[in-house]
């Protein structure tokens, strides 16, 4: 399972600079955990962290342009940290699996000299097979859309930019002019049509390029829930559709492939998701004489079943949340925003219970990602698991791990629980 190791993010909206987990340069920082949940009052930045994984992903899928002014961002200059000179940048630290040799990816995005975005530099880079000291050998670098990539799983260029003073240009000539070596016929000079698309985009399609393909591919299966209740009511037209969409307008489409290319399972997962909703005694389904498949939940006390369009807002809440878990190829990175929104707090502990089995089991699930205000969310929660985004004196969001504070990991290890802690304001920097 493909996983986030770290995060950064620098001059977006709230997040001046913000860094969750290990980077290549910081081995001596824990990584994040399969699930992790970030917390906090209203205001400190919480949304806009969400957001960031977001704005990468609609990056990746319509270029920065489009990405600045899509979901209602406003534009460059609206995201953009208020006061700060420089770019937006963002650095994800991941591997593919746990045995992979991890990968940073870079990128920043600025405004040009008409004022529209673009993307201003790109680097991927990694460590070469055995390389345990050093810098990682970068395999795509682009200035301006100009650069250099190195096909296959080996190829690249190691640069020292704080001792050597890294000079792009001169390393660019050096290639033009170097001799047919077997590492030079893997090197490839490049320059981008549209400065504001990702070189992730375009040479993550070539087979030549599999690392930064297979990046390309974990950006692009990103889940980030936007889910509305409403949506989720709707009835779509017939027609399966193997994963549920953001909104979750789509749900009937993806019980309608489910039950087709998985029945049994589908079943069996109707019956699971049953047992875990209070008050459901079954879940099943009715066609419809157009093709459609109708949920039907089975409310204990009635005799006739009640339809997904009557069911309450928490009822369909939990129950998307859940096929998204069984879902029989999982997104590689699962990423929710006050999943508590709508549902009774005692569901609260098993929910969060289900977010760890998913991130955690042995068949390779998701990495699950929520931020929360929720105190009986937290309570199921380990302190490594926890991030506290708060606001700096400069208006600023600022983000600490619960396990970094001693007092508090004692505490949780006494049998104390950490929704109560958070409660009675033991997390707050200021207390």
């Amino acid at each position: 399972m493909a996983k986030i190791e770290g995060f950064r993010v620098k001059n977006y909206k709230s997040l001046k600079d913000v860094q969750l987990g290990r980077l290549w340069n910081q081995q001596n920082v824990d990584p994040l955990t399969p699930l992790t949940a970030v917390i906090g009052k209203n205001g400190v930045g919480k949304s806009s962290l969400f957001d960031a994984f977001g704005f990468l992903a609609d990056c990746l899928q319509s270029g920065v342009e489009e990405a600045c002014d899509a979901h209602g961002r406003g534009g460059f200059k609206n995201i953009h940290t208020q006061g700060q000179k420089g770019p937006i940048e963002f650095e994800i630290y991941y591997k593919e699996d746990g045995k992979a040799r991890p990968i940073t990816y870079e990128l920043a995005i600025d405004l040009d000299k008409t004022e529209r975005p673009y993307v201003l530099s790109e680097r991927l880079r990694q460590r070469r097979r055995g390389q345990r000291r050093g810098w990682p050998f970068s395999f795509l670098m682009l200035n301006h859309g100009k650069g250099v990539v190195w096909k296959g799983e080996e190829g690249g260029q190691q640069i020292d930019e704080e001792t050597e003073g890294f000079d792009f240009i001169k390393l660019m000539e050096s290639i033009k002019t170097e001799k047919a070596t077997e590492e030079s016929k893997e090197t490839e000079i490049i320059e981008l049509e549209d400065k504001r698309k990702l070189g992730i985009a375009t040479l993550g399609s070539l087979k030549q390029h599999s690392r930064i393909s297979a990046f390309r591919r974990f950006i692009e299966e990103w889940y980030l829930s936007y889910f509305t209740p409403d949506a989720a009511r709707s009835l779509p037209l017939a027609g399966p559709q193997k994963h549920l969409n953001i909104h979750g307008d789509n749900l009937g489409n993806v019980v309608q492939f489910m039950e087709r290319e998985h029945p049994k399972r589908f079943k069996t997962i109707l019956n699971r998701i049953a047992d875990k909703i209070p008050g459901i005694t079954k879940i099943d389904t009715e066609k419809t004489n157009d093709g459609r498949l109708l949920l039907r939940f089975n409310d204990k006390g009635f005799l006739d079943p009640f339809y997904a369009q009557q069911m309450s807002d928490g009822t369909l809440k939990v129950f998307a949340y859940l096929l998204l878990l069984e879902d029989p190829n999982p997104p590689p990175f699962l990423c929710i925003e006050e999943p508590e929104n709508g549902l009774y707090h005692k569901l609260l502990e098993s929910l969060a219970h289900e977010f760890r089995e998913h991130a955690t089991g042995r068949k390779g699930g998701s990495q699950v990602f929520i931020t929360t205000h929720q105190p009986y969310l937290l309570d199921s929660l380990e302190p490594d698991e926890v991030w506290i985004l708060e606001k700096g004196d400069d208006g600023c969001s600022i983000i600490r791990r619960a396990s970094d504070d001693e007092i508090v990991k004692n505490l949780v290890a006494e049998g104390l629980p950490l929704g109560g802690l958070w409660y009675s304001d033991y997390l707050d920097a200021k207390k």
